[in-house]
């Protein structure tokens, strides 16, 4: 059983989005004070986004006290109108209250620095260190949860996991419209200042309702669920997507290969240091990382390295680093059919002008779905909004929605090429290299195709 802080009283943390984030489990409370759960706060929840929308400097850890809030009011919202009366009606289970509360607190725990660049270059899983760190005796998450019942933890994983018996405690949390979508629309919104991602959460928790099969929605709020629909489209195209945004994680992204290959380098040549990795990011670098090394990386730790990099005696390293550090992004243009014809004799250019195309050119796709209904033949199917008639019966929401039809299943977003901001500069014309760069810009002539700073 839940151990509570004090009976009729709570902890309550101010929040500019929430406005108020209200704790009554000591279990929560003491999670939070964890080490692990601490870190986030040291983990950017939009990554390289503040060098494009400067308030964007919120962190994981207020992102995942955010999902909690809003699964604690799913929770009160389904206990107090729906609580089950026997086994297998189909209502909301109150006993599965904690087990959804601490897999929402601790969803993103596993999150590493620059979470998503960070994964593609060290093949990291962010899912699997967040079950790790939940299952492992060493960590003090796992010491809080045990306290609960010997097979607590193994509950909260497997809500992670997917694997929790119960479909509606997953799907409150992993869902295409659950408790961690709809806080970081909301907090992303805000602090980038966007207004896009603004929708009606208290209008969408009040039409929630339990089935068997999962979580539905009164087909009364069709329209508050279509507008977090679009708001979660508005906030890809408009933020999550942006051009520059994507410059800078392609910086950060070939700024690492170049650090692991002069690492690995430096293991196969004793004429090449490794002094320039820092003992707290050598297992990450060498490939041996423990779940305590792990855990002991954040953005500073990596910030660190990478501010330290811009003196390195490798050229490219001290480059790349200098353009992360000092917000020099790299520039691009959108990949049409016309484009991708030229490419080959762009990078040719590029590549004369002195530029290793492997580190300062890249083709960048970004694409996703605003809402797709369910499809058991692709590899990750979404499970899909349903939306609860009078009599019962459920229907698919693009059924209902001719707005959410039109965005089912079309993917948004494009592909960018991007290259070095020096290619757009005027040289003189008795630099020896200006034909070159003029030949360049005569391929990129479309100046509106060109990504602004």
């Amino acid at each position: 059983m839940a151990q509570f802080i004090k009976t009729g009283s709570e902890k309550v943390f101010r929040d500019p989005v929430l406005n108020s984030i209200r704790v009554q489990d000591q279990v929560i409370l003491d999670l939070i004070s964890t080490s692990e759960f601490q870190r986030l706060r040291r983990v950017k929840q939009l990554g390289v986004a503040s060098a494009v929308f400067h308030g964007a400097e919120h962190s994981r850890f207020s992102h995942s006290l955010g999902v909690y809030e809003i699964a604690r009011r799913f929770a009160n919202h389904l206990e107090r109108f729906y609580p089950s009366k026997e086994e297998g009606d189909g209502l909301w289970d109150v006993n599965e209250r904690l087990v959804l509360l601490c897999a929402a607190l601790l969803h993103d725990v596993g999150h590493g620095p620059y979470s998503h660049t960070f994964e593609h270059i060290f093949n990291t899983d962010h899912e699997a260190y967040t079950q790790s760190i939940i299952l492992s005796p060493d960590t003090e998450i796992h010491q809080v949860l045990v306290k609960v019942a010997d097979d607590f933890p193994e509950k909260v994983a497997s809500v992670i996991a997917k694997t929790y018996p119960n479909p509606q405690v997953v799907q409150l949390i992993s869902s295409q419209i659950d408790a961690d979508r709809m806080d970081y629309l909301l907090r992303d919104a805000y602090y980038s200042g966007a207004t896009y991602g603004q929708f009606d959460l208290s209008r969408i928790i009040h039409v929630m309702r339990p089935y068997s099969g999962g979580i539905a929605f009164d087909d009364k709020g069709t329209y508050a669920i279509e507008d977090y629909v679009v708001s979660r489209y508005q906030m890809y195209v408009q933020v999550y997507f942006h051009p520059v945004s994507r410059s800078f994680e392609v910086v950060l992204q070939h700024l690492l290969e170049r650090a692991k290959f002069v690492y690995d380098e430096s293991k196969r040549d004793t004429r090449v240091s490794a002094d320039f990795i820092s003992p707290t990011l050598q297992p990450l670098f060498a490939g041996n990382l423990t779940l305590q090394q792990y855990l002991m990386l954040d953005d500073a730790v990596m910030l660190a390295d990478i501010s330290t990099w811009r003196h390195a005696n490798d050229p490219i390293l001290a480059d790349l680093a200098t353009r992360f550090i000092d917000r020099k992004p790299l520039k691009s243009i959108v990949i049409t059919e016309e484009t991708r014809r030229l490419l080959p004799t762009i990078k040719q250019l590029i590549d004369s002008a002195g530029f290793d195309t492997r580190y300062y050119t890249a083709e960048n796709d970004s694409f996703d779905l605003p809402y797709d209904a369910y499809n058991p033949k692709v590899k990750k199917p979404r499970t899909q909004i349903e939306l609860m008639q009078l009599d019962g019966s459920l229907t698919e929401l693009s059924t209902q929605s001719a707005l959410v039809e039109a965005l089912t299943g079309r993917a948004f977003g494009d592909a960018r090429f991007f290259f070095p901001r020096e290619m757009l500069v005027q040289h003189a014309v008795e630099d020896i290299m200006a034909p070159i760069y003029l030949d360049f810009q005569r391929y990129v002539h479309n100046e509106t195709l060109v990504e602004p700073q």
